[in-house]
């Protein structure tokens, strides 16, 4: 398909099929036909990119969806992004609803940060632009030296809970751990409900227990710095037994979270908001609502 509105060109690559399709409907809203490009992969696994039409002096758009084999879309979008660079093109600008590596913006133990360096790749490329949807963390968008759009779904799923879930008056918005509690606490101000927060539960990979702030070191190691210097152990923590604080009892629960990588997590919050009803003698619904759905998550 041949492509343009002006100074217009939007692309998309081949990760995913929802990326082409994404790529088409706004296409069709703009009323603009897609830019010719090849993307495809060598025998070798090694990423090609061909533009096919010129882009030069022109603003173009590159749509990119994160597939199961992350990987391999972050390397079409770069490749991409700098065939358009090498090809004079005056703005490029990054489509990418949902950013992957987003959970690993913080530094854990001996890790990395992940997603700056995600950052630095794309400015790096020549990337001028990032469109992107409800951020893990919105301070990764100071890991770029370009401007970013961070756009927001809830009023999306704000109207969907008021226009789907039949009396959803009597729903309380729930953060399956007190990490999530304050994008709980966001939905439930907006809807005016109340708010639950499930407490206890197994070690969070986002607690500071990982990241490096356990200071000084939970072992007593005297010699090592001084003769003289002793370093006070460090008292580790000990999480209660799981519970939920705020009343759930005969109300719809909505539990709310921005990604589901892994659903084991969300099953286990379904099954304590019910263990904990039930105690009650009470009927609980429990209705799931994310923002972003991975495609490697377990469901089924």
């Amino acid at each position: 398909m041949s492509a343009t509105k002006g100074g217009l060109v939007i692309f998309t690559a081949n990760s995913n099929p929802s990326s082409r399709e994404l790529g088409r409907r706004i296409a069709e809203r703009l009323g603009v036909e897609l830019g010719k490009v090849q993307v495809y992969q060598e025998a070798n696994r090694e990423t090609r990119v061909q533009i096919e039409e010129s882009v030069r002096g022109k603003d173009v758009f590159i749509i990119q969806t994160v597939s199961k084999d992350v990987n391999t879309t972050i390397m079409e979008l770069l490749i991409m992004v700098y065939a358009c660079r090498t090809s004079c093109a005056r703005n490029i600008i990054g489509v990418i609803p949902y950013f992957p590596y987003s959970k690993q913006c913080k530094m854990r133990k001996r890790g990395s940060i992940v997603s700056k360096l995600l950052a630095s790749m794309m400015c790096k490329a020549g990337l001028t632009h990032l469109i992107t949807m409800d951020l893990h963390q919105k301070e990764i968008q100071g890991f770029f030296n370009i401007p970013v759009d961070n756009l927001r779904a809830s009023p999306f799923l704000l109207q969907y809970i008021q226009e789907e879930i039949p009396d959803y008056r009597n729903a309380v918005i729930v953060a399956k751990s007190p990490a999530s509690a304050k994008r709980a606490q966001s939905f439930a101000e907006r809807l005016r409900l109340g708010i639950a927060v499930i407490h206890g539960e197994a070690q969070d990979a986002e607690s500071d227990l990982v990241d490096g702030r356990h200071s000084p070191p939970t072992v007593k190691n005297i010699g090592a710095i001084h003769p003289s210097l002793e370093i006070p152990l460090l008292i580790p923590k000990e999480k209660p037994p799981i519970t939920v604080v705020g009343d759930v009892g005969g109300r719809i629960a909505i539990i709310v979270d921005d990604i589901i990588d892994d659903v084991d997590s969300f099953l286990a919050a379904a099954e304590t908001l019910k263990e904990r009803c039930y105690k009650s003698y009470n009927y609980l619904n429990v209705f799931l609502l994310t923002i972003v759905i991975k495609k490697n998550s377990k469901v089924t």
